[in-house]
């Protein structure tokens, strides 16, 4: 790579990776906010919320990143052309397929990234994000005790515990359970909630209990270990189950016949698996997108601010219609081939203007070689 290959390269690197960043920023924020009710209704810590949040940002990256490429590639060529440096290269003796060389090595380099996640990071984080939600959902312990509160986890049944521990040990303990037949009412200086033999239990200690029966009645009972069931009040969660999104390309393309899900859901299968692979085209093509917008056309004293308006609107739209086709294609596969057409038929309409160029200057080269042997041989 020559020196002045190496500098243009470095200066669109700069701008598109900071713009991926600052975008890639954005989306976290958005993310987290997004899960929030993690701690607000699940009770749980900000770790469990980084977490998930962080687990989540492969499948949101591949799709940011061709914005951020067009983004950054806008904003350096622009700058490299106002300040004439791209005058200079011109005037070196490069070509403006050779300025172009630069950005398309880098776009390969991001695009060569994005499918690399799509085909294994994000299925490898999807699916333990989808594990860790699991998990959420189905902690009782989060969802019946708050520190320091009572807890209405499910009709009839109240908790309360002055402290919980790191390691979960409850402290000063009550609960109270209502039944058509009458109430009870537990108290005790410490319990955990665990399961036993595959059943959600609470297990209390130096405590006691006060029942209430319908005749009015109170069986009071001392106990120093005592355990009080909580299946019928937790909350089922059902199988753990992976989206199209969570899955390998392999099982995308080839769905287990045995799985009554997997075979009613095939076209939505492969459509997930032609947009990861046709996902990191829209990169190509955006960098051609932000190449002709400011490189294709003639060159302006007054800037290029109307030809970059409507290139990006060509982009924006084009990239909206690739989600739509993603989701036709969920029930006809044919249009699958639109998943692959849209971005390389993109890339084509932005890069038509710059292979006419290079076909004129051709075409000039052969004349001015032609009059040129001409006139030797006259």
């Amino acid at each position: 790579m020559k020196i002045i290959d190496r500098y243009l390269f470095r200066q669109l690197a700069v701008p598109v990776i900071g713009a991926i960043g600052a975008l890639t920023l954005v989306v976290i924020l958005g993310q987290s906010l997004g899960q929030l009710d993690l701690i607000v209704e699940r009770g749980q810590g900000a770790w469990t919320l980084a977490k998930v949040t962080a687990l989540a940002m492969p499948q949101v990256v591949t799709l940011i990143l061709p914005i951020g490429v067009l983004v950054g590639a806008l904003m350096a060529l622009n700058r490299l052309h106002s300040d004439h440096e791209i005058v200079v290269c011109y005037a070196g003796g490069m070509s403006r397929w050779g300025v172009m060389d630069s950005a398309m090595r880098l776009a390969t380099l991001i695009a060569l990234v994005a499918l690399a996640s799509n085909l294994f990071l994000q299925p490898l984080a999807m699916q333990e994000m989808r594990r860790e939600l699991h998990a959420v959902r189905a902690d009782l312990a989060a969802i019946l005790v708050r520190e320091g509160e009572f807890v209405e986890g499910a009709p009839g049944l109240t908790v309360y515990a002055q402290r919980v521990d790191q390691n979960g040990l409850l402290k000063n303990l009550f609960i109270h359970i209502e039944r058509p037949d009458g109430a009870t009412l537990y108290d005790a200086e410490e319990g955990r909630i665990t399961n036993l033999d595959g059943r959600p239990v609470i297990i209390l200690s130096n405590g006691s209990s006060s029942e209430f029966s319908q005749a009015g009645v109170l069986n009071y009972l001392s106990f120093d270990d005592y355990v009080v069931e909580l299946g019928g009040y937790a909350i089922s969660t059902g199988t753990l189950h992976y989206k199209e999104s969570d899955r390998w390309l392999s099982d995308l393309l080839f769905p287990n016949p045995s799985n009554e899900w997997e075979t009613g859901n095939r076209l939505k299968l492969l459509a997930e698996a032609h947009a990861r692979l046709a996902g990191p085209l829209y990169v190509l093509a955006f960098m051609a997108v932000a190449i002709s917008a400011v490189l294709g056309g003639s060159f302006s004293r007054t800037g290029y601010s109307r030809r970059i308006a409507i290139a990006v609107a060509v982009a924006i739209s084009v990239r909206l219609l690739g989600f739509a086709a993603v989701s036709a294609c969920g029930s006809s596969g044919w249009l699958n081939i639109l998943q692959y057409l849209l971005p390389l038929g993109l890339m084509w309409l932005a890069l038509k203007p710059m292979f006419k160029q290079r076909i004129r200057r051709f075409v000039e080269i052969g004349a001015g070689r032609r009059r040129l042997l001409g006139g030797l041989q006259a």
